[in-house]
């Protein structure tokens, strides 16, 4: 197959390298250490180490809290994770940040691509695409946020437009891809989801408008009601499970919306350091945004349906980014939970690379046309360096992650995903503690033993003998003797989902105050203790709705085929 530019080698050789140019300076550098950078790898390393335990779902981050756990992996959406622990169950855990973002532009460019043929010609579909994976938002994330989940997510976005559009049109088919691309933005990142929920739903109200008739609503509304089935695994126990942790934390203090809106300066330094940045580079884009619409509104008969909706979505989206929509975020359900307001850049980096391509191209020389999308090229390589050069690099963030795994020393927490009442600066081992030794409880009065995740770390006192079967994420197991009543502190914070048994009975779990470790009163004699980590009935349900959502998908795919083909026997007979 040639690479031209209407064969989709092209775009993805082009592609590929554009993306390789993002992430050379990792070569020299090291990663780009931003703001969730170890959040990610941490994540990353414990679900790989979890899959070598023969966990193939990981619910519960074992090295989380610095061995205590957390249930991350319930509310946190799966895609990023089980792509990073894949990647790095196959390369060198320093390889894996860049091959991540990497094959994350590659994926934003491709799915622009096939949003853009649909309406442009060839070379302006490909310039879309390579607009649309560098597009300034994307390089924030890969220099300063390091929100690889984010980054995936946004990848999909062009895809999801582009879904909404044929099924806008009446396809029946199309809104089935609607639904599952909708899906897997949900099972990669929250905020982006909310995102694309709320911009599905203008889209679909522009195009009601639009075409003034409901259709459009119906056949929309069908496919997000899929989407969400097909995403039920992991939104149904995120969203019943919540009640569990402190997740109002996540939009607490300097995170809350209200704290960051465009040049907004009433939060903590660093805070309206970054936001400025952001915010600046928000100006530019909606200002070309703003240009490339007068130009694309001459066209606009050519694709008066998908003009009105980027249009629509734009609109809202730089609304959604300043102070005086406070009251949206507020009202809207979940719209808080996005955080930060400039997150919109990402559906407007859609609208930025179609209506800069399409405008591009619409000067009346070919020469000039050129000329100016490679201005437009230069000046994004010109605000990447400047990106570049102030980001913060670190070659030694992800070996220092490894080896606080392998030591068993474990890594931070997060605050919304403690469970109620923990407070995570008191555990034990935590190391901005100062006020006392790690390891050792803070009340004295019973008699506490830390159990590790090996023997060769158990530290049992004078006449207590412990043994360990298995210390697992999700199972653990063990023997005590004693001559003399003891209670043991596992190093494991309390969760609905433990469940304690103690030699043939299920024991009630004590959890001490403030850590909520979990406390195991034994009598004196042999015991033996078991404690796993339960399914709850809403991973069933979740885990059931989506089953029953792939088997109805597949079936109206087969329907749709079967259609397809007796139409085209029909055709061919007359």
């Amino acid at each position: 197959m040639r690479a031209t530019p209407s064969s989709w080698l092209f775009p993805f050789l082009s592609l590929c390298l554009v993306a390789t140019f993002v992430i050379i300076p990792m070569l020299f550098l090291g990663n780009a250490s931003g703001h969730d950078f170890d959040f990610h790898v941490a994540s990353w390393m414990d679900v790989a180490g979890q899959w070598r335990e023969g966990i193939a779902y990981p619910r519960w981050a074992e090295w989380a809290n610095w061995g205590f756990g957390e249930p991350r992996f319930i509310f946190y959406p799966p895609a990023s994770w089980v792509a990073g622990a894949a990647l790095g169950s196959a390369m060198p855990w320093r390889m894996v940040p860049g091959t991540f973002i990497w094959l994350s532009l590659v994926l934003a460019g491709m799915s622009m691509w096939v949003f853009a043929r649909e309406w442009l010609p060839p070379p302006q579909a490909v310039v879309a695409a390579l607009l649309y994976s560098v597009n300034p938002y994307n390089l924030v994330i890969v220099y300063y946020r390091s929100d690889f989940a984010e980054l995936l997510a946004g990848a999909l976005f062009p895809l999801l437009i582009w879904a909404v559009l044929r099924t806008i049109e009446g396809e029946g088919r199309s809104a089935l891809s609607l639904a599952v691309v909708f899906a897997a933005i949900w099972v990669t990142n929250a905020p982006a989801a909310v995102v694309a929920t709320y911009s599905l739903v203008l889209a679909i109200a522009a195009a009601c408008v639009v075409k003034k008739n409901l259709r459009p609503l119906l056949l929309g509304m069908g496919a997000v009601a899929g989407g969400f089935a097909l995403a039920a695994f992991y939104i149904v126990p995120a969203a019943w499970e919540r009640r569990w942790i402190q997740i109002a934390q996540a939009v607490a203090g300097e995170v809350h919306p209200s704290r960051n809106f465009l040049f907004t300066r009433m939060n903590d330094p660093d805070f309206v350091l970054f936001n400025a940045k952001v915010s600046w580079i928000a100006v530019a884009v909606i200002t070309i945004i703003g240009i490339d619409a007068i130009f694309v509104a001459r066209r606009r008969r050519e694709f008066r349906t998908l003009w009105w909706i980027l249009i629509s979505v734009a609109v809202a989206s730089v609304f959604l980014m300043l102070r005086p929509s406070l009251w949206l975020w507020k009202t809207l359900p979940e719209l808080q939970f996005i955080q930060f307001p400039w997150r919109w850049l990402e559906v407007l980096g859609v609208v930025f690379a179609f209506f800069s391509a399409a405008a591009i191209f619409r000067m009346r020389s070919r020469h000039l046309s050129w000329v100016t999308a490679s201005l437009v090229f230069v000046a994004i390589s010109a605000t990447a360096a400047m990106i570049v050069r102030d980001a913060y690099w670190d070659d030694q963030d992800v070996p220092a992650i490894a080896a606080a795994i392998n030591s068993h020393r474990g890594y931070e927490g997060t605050e919304e995903y403690a469970p109620i009442g923990l407070t995570r600066i008191e555990l034990p081992g935590n190391p901005d503690d100062t006020e006392r030794p790690a390891g050792i409880s803070p009340d004295p009065a019973p008699r506490f033993e830390k159990i590790g995740s090996a023997p060769d770390i158990l530290r049992p006192a004078a006449g207590i003998r412990l043994h360990v079967e298995r210390w697992s994420a999700e199972g653990k197991a063990f023997t005590e003797e004693s001559a003399t009543p003891v209670t043991l502190a596992l190093r494991l914070v309390d969760y609905p989902s433990w469940e304690v048994q103690v030699d043939v009975s299920r024991a009630r779990i004590i959890a001490l105050p403030s850590t909520h470790q979990i406390l195991v009163p034994l009598a004196a004699g042999h015991h033996r203790v078991e404690i796993h980590f339960r399914r709850t009935w809403d991973r069933s349900v979740g885990d059931a709705i989506s089953g029953l959502a792939v088997v109805t998908l597949v079936g109206f795919s087969w329907v749709f085929r079967r259609r397809r083909e007796s139409a085209a026997i029909v055709t061919d007979g007359g």
